[in-house]
This record gives structure tokens, C-alpha cells and sequence, in this order.
């Protein structure tokens, strides 16, 4: 309330608890009409795709767990999909960082072979490389020496008794089996994880290097300790999308031929018990199914190395929140 001399001076005295509050808000939501459409429409859509599977006998729903079931399918399943797809991601993590690191380096011959590694890879489907693997690497090189290159050509020009070679490998036996499928799709999956660790190093402050070498770090112990795993923050939600997409890629192993893969086994049943469906639909629900445990992987992961990063990572928001109600108590 203003003091009689603050009124009779015209200026304002000091304001009251009822001048503080704002007026009662009639506030309104705002209406979204079209929301509920959208719902409906979608709704219907739903039911309508539920009804054509229960009651479209052709898709043959009674089939699909014996197939799941079937032995040669599961051996398909963990050996030609859950195997190779470790094997191939292994060998294309390893090798993809190590041409990135290659690709980011001072040293032109080490960046030159990197970036033609990758341009090679990535330009070639995998299919085709696949074909290429399984029939054209038997054809072209029956055997795989191992000894001193050149060996055979320095003891024939030196008249040596030995041809300078350890061991052999026959490339024919190779070719058969599902090495040669993971080799193949590991190559591949190299270059394309090449970019993606070279795109997760080099978001790294340039700083946090040099801060390391300063206090007396190697170009390697840096890399290892500091760079990369701030990195991970970057490479891993591609990484996933990558590891995924080499659960279906395994089905290109028919090109090699390898019959030891879920869906070749699948084909199989679908061929020779004339009911395609069911079984195309078996496959389809392990391929769901293996896709699902894999998001679920990548999340954890992207929380584990998203900490610190705020709301970048899945459910920091989350944890933001409920730390200082932890704290209170």
C-alpha cells in the first residue's frame, strides 16, 4: 500500500501480495481435431491388417512353430546367421577402425591404402563379392602358401632344395565352408565401419588429444584411452544399424554356396513341403526376433557410453531428473 507521502508525490509505494499474483488464466487446450482422425484411420488400418491375418487361412499360422522348430533350421539359424553375423562384425569392426585410423593419419601411403580399400568395398555389392569369393577364389588359387613371399622364385633362383613355404591352405575346402561367407561379408562390412569410426574419431575435440600428449601420453595410448571411447558416443547407434543389417545380409551366403543359413533352410522347407508361407513367415518371425534382442542391445550400449553427453543418450533425460530426488533423501 502506497504511503500517504509516496501519493501525495505520485510515485508508486511498495507492491502488495495481491498486485504480485497475476490474474486467474482462462486458459483453453488447444484442440487438435485431426489427432483423433489420424487415429481412427489408423486404428481401422490396424484391425484390418489383424483380421486378414487370423482369418486368411493361406497364411498357414499352424505350420510356422513346427518350422521354427525343425532342426535344420535352427542349425541354419545360430550357425549361418548368429555365428557369421559375430564373425563378419568382429573382422569389420577390427579391421573398419584400423582403417579409419589409417585414413585419419599423417602418412599418404597408410591414408592412400585406406581410402582404396574403402572405395573397393563399398563400390562392390555384396553379392557379387560374395559369387566372386565362393566361385572364383577356388578357381584362381586352389592353394594358400604361407612362407616368404616370393619364396618358390628366390629358392628356384637361388637353386635351394626348399621352396621357403611352412604350411599350405586349400582354398577349395575353405571355399565350402562358412569361412568363406564371414571373410566376405566381414571385408565388406569393414569399409562401410571404416566410416563410421573415422566420422566418431574425428568428433572428438581435437583438444582431448593434445591434452593427453601434453601430459605425456603415446599417439597410441591416446587413441585407445581417450580418443575412441569418446568416440563410442558416435559410432555405436550406427554400429547397431550395421550389426542388424549383417543378420539379414547372411542370407546372401546362397551366392557361395552355403547351405548351413536360416533362410537357404527355410527355402528349403518351403520348396519341398509346397506350403511357402508358413515357412517364409517362420523365418521372417526369427529374423524379428533377432532384430529385437540387438535394439534392445544397442540401447544399453548407447546409454553406457552416452553418460555425460545430457540428453544425447536414451534415458539421460531420466536420470537427470531422478538424481537430485535421490540426493534429497
Amino acid at each position: 500500500m502506497s504511503s500517504p507521502a509516496d501519493a501525495a508525490a505520485g510515485t508508486p509505494g511498495p507492491a502488495t501480495p495481491d498486485t504480485e499474483r497475476p490474474g486467474k488464466i482462462d486458459a483453453r487446450p488447444v484442440r487438435h481435431p485431426w489427432r483423433w482422425v489420424a487415429l481412427a484411420v489408423i486404428a481401422v488400418l490396424i484391425a484390418m491388417m489383424i483380421s486378414s491375418f487370423v482369418t486368411n487361412e493361406k497364411w498357414d499360422w499352424e505350420f510356422v512353430p513346427k518350422v521354427m522348430r525343425y532342426n535344420p533350421v535352427l542349425e541354419g539359424l545360430v550357425k549361418g546367421t548368429i555365428v557369421a553375423t559375430i564373425g563378419a562384425m568382429v573382422i569389420g569392426v577390427v579391421l573398419g577402425v584400423l582403417l579409419a585410423i589409417m585414413r585419419l593419419s599423417d602418412n599418404p601411403v597408410l591414408k592412400g591404402v585406406a581410402f582404396v580399400y574403402t572405395w573397393f568395398f563399398r563400390a562392390v555389392p555384396r553379392l557379387v563379392l560374395l559369387v566372386m569369393l565362393g566361385a572364383g577364389a577356388a578357381y584362381l588359387y586352389p592353394t594358400l602358401d604361407i612362407g616368404v613371399p616370393f619364396g618358390k622364385e628366390f629358392a628356384g633362383w637361388l637353386g635351394l632344395s626348399s621352396d621357403l613355404t611352412i604350411g599350405s591352405l586349400d582354398v577349395n575346402d575353405l571355399s565350402k565352408g562358412i569361412w568363406v561367407g564371414i571373410i566376405g561379408l566381414g571385408l565388406s562390412e569393414a569399409a562401410y565401419m571404416a566410416e563410421i569410426a573415422r566420422a566418431g574419431i574425428m568428433s572428438v575435440d581435437k583438444g582431448q588429444s593434445e591434452a593427453a600428449q601434453a601430459i605425456g601420453m603415446s599417439p597410441g595410448k591416446t587413441m585407445r584411452r581417450v580418443v575412441l571411447p569418446q568416440a563410442m558416443r558416435v559410432i555405436v547407434p550406427p554400429t547397431g544399424n550395421e550389426t542388424i543389417a549383417m543378420v539379414k545380409d547372411t542370407s546372401l551366403m546362397f551366392a557361395v554356396p552355403i547351405s548351413m543359413e536360416l533362410w537357404f533352410q527355410v527355402d528349403q522347407v518351403a520348396n519341398t513341403q509346397y506350403r511357402i508361407m508358413g515357412a517364409y513367415v517362420a523365418g521372417c518371425i526369427w529374423y524379428l526376433i533377432l532384430g529385437t534382442i540387438l535394439m534392445i542391445g544397442q540401447y544399453f550400449l548407447e546409454r553406457r557410453f552416452g553418460r555425460g553427453f545430457g540428453a544425447t543418450a536414451p534415458g539421460a533425460g531420466r536420470r537427470a531428473i531422478a538424481t537430485p530426488r535421490t540426493r534429497r533423501r
